[in-house]
């Protein structure tokens, strides 16, 4: 889900998406920040994901829902 708020609105993004209750995570392989917010404090998934892009006087908030680790190819699901 992509939400759009204008950057007068909400001031610096990364600031206003860590009062939401989102901590940074930095992707070593994709090189690439983002932010995460547990769904259960005990557990690491499920989890809101959130990537930030800026276009000109927008901000965009790309969210997504990680509902469990990722499966990859010869494991088990």
């Amino acid at each position: 889900m992509k939400l759009r708020f204008s950057k007068n609105k909400i001031g610096n993004s990364a600031t206003f998406i860590r009062r939401c209750g989102y901590g940074e995570y930095y992707d070593r392989r994709m090189k690439q920040t983002s932010y995460m917010k547990r769904a259960r404090i005990e557990d690491m998934f499920p989890r809101y994901h959130v990537y930030i892009e800026e276009h000109g006087e927008e901000v965009v908030f790309d969210l997504h829902l990680d509902q469990k680790r990722p499966s990859y190819e010869g494991s088990r699901m």
